[in-house]
């Protein structure tokens, strides 16, 4: 694996590490009234065992996908197809600017946090709540994102075809999911060691996260969509 490829994995980790299920709920645990470090641990630790279940899932059918690809390869239909999907999501991503998409988000502003993920939060840090509930909400908050978490996508893409052999493809996922993980477990250290200071920071961090994790979604499906279409006006055009 080359080193851009190394950065632009990193890159797409801190990337996911901002979505909603990896660090907004998380902080929303952190700044509840019934905080529990061990609960916020065990969301973590589920979380990030259902990412690296469903990239090594993903990484087994890359093979089958990698030999039809081949068969398909010098189709100049399938490059022009997939110029089309490129641009459309190069496009796409500029749908935020757009003043429908701004009237809409501002009849959305009295709602900017998600109702459900506060309604999640109370669930888990209730005094009679179990550890399945915990395992449960994590799970579903994996499994409401996965089909919207593109870089997460695009890097299981970026580390089939890195040439590494299984077991370093294997390592290089763990190592994703563990940067995706990184940034809640700091602040869960900072929340514990420095309750008082970094509270109110938490409280405005996870406030404006909620508002802009959209934002770096959309990014991210801008850039995927520059690669692709790239790579396949390169095939068509030279």
């Amino acid at each position: 694996m080359t080193i851009a490829a190394l950065l632009g994995l990193i890159g797409l980790a801190l990337v996911d590490s901002t979505s909603v299920g990896t660090l907004v709920l998380p902080l929303l645990m952190l700044t509840h009234p019934r905080m529990r470090a061990s609960r916020v641990v065990v969301y973590l630790a589920t979380i990030s065992a259902f990412y690296l279940a469903l990239g090594l899932a993903l990484l087994a059918g890359a093979d089958l996908l990698g030999e039809l690809g081949e068969q398909v390869e010098e189709s100049r239909t399938v490059d022009v197809v997939q110029l089309v999907v490129g641009v459309g999501l190069l496009v796409g991503s500029f749908w935020p600017d757009t003043p429908w998409a701004k009237r809409a988000a501002e009849r959305r502003a009295a709602d900017a946090t998600p109702g459900r993920a506060r309604r999640w939060v109370d669930t888990v840090a209730a005094a009679d709540s179990r550890w399945s509930t915990v395992v449960g909400v994590a799970l579903a908050a994996g499994l409401i994102e996965a089909a919207s978490m593109l870089p997460y996508l695009g890097a299981v893409a970026l580390i089939s075809t890195s040439g590494l052999p299984p077991a370093g493809q294997v390592a290089t996922l763990a190592g994703y999911v563990a940067v995706m993980s990184l940034p809640a477990l700091i602040l869960l250290v900072a929340r514990m060691a420095l309750h008082r200071q970094v509270s109110p920071t938490l409280e405005r961090l996870s406030d404006w996260l909620a508002r802009r994790t959209t934002g770096a979604i959309w990014w991210a499906i801008g850039i995927i969509g520059f690669l692709v279409a790239t790579d396949a006006a390169r095939r068509l055009f030279g």
